[in-house]
């Protein structure tokens, strides 16, 4: 079955930078775009960021733009997000999803599969 293993989550300074890895199995992992997620307690899923199958296209959140990097080792069924600048807001346990899709790709809904996500906390 597909399995989506986040890793790299943790307590981190404000200004400080956290590296989130996914590793997927169980799909052929360059047919798929990949996402990243994030959700705060109370709050909803929101899009983060994601990166086509070629990794030809990125797009990122607003509030992350400029501070918030994805990427992708189809060679290793990996994806990353290298995160720099971290703020307290940025607080939540983050998700990545695997989609069969190719357009926009900007909502939950628009993702096959999940992973059970990692922890992230930021300190001021």
């Amino acid at each position: 079955q597909v399995q989506l293993v986040e890793s790299g989550g943790g307590l981190v300074q404000a200004g400080g930078s956290l590296r989130l890895s996914c590793a997927a199995s169980g799909l052929t992992f360059g047919s798929y775009a990949m996402g990243w997620f994030r959700q705060a307690p109370g709050k909803e899923r929101d899009f983060v960021a994601r990166i086509t199958r070629s990794s030809g296209n990125t797009a990122y959140a607003d509030s992350v733009k400029g501070r918030f990097t994805i990427s992708r080792d189809n060679a290793k069924n990996t994806v990353y997000l290298q995160m720099n600048s971290l703020k307290p807001e940025d607080t939540a346990v983050y998700y990545c999803a695997a989609s069969s899709g190719s357009l926009r790709l900007f909502a939950t809904g628009d993702y096959n599969y999940w992973g059970q996500g990692t922890q992230v906390t930021v300190s001021s």
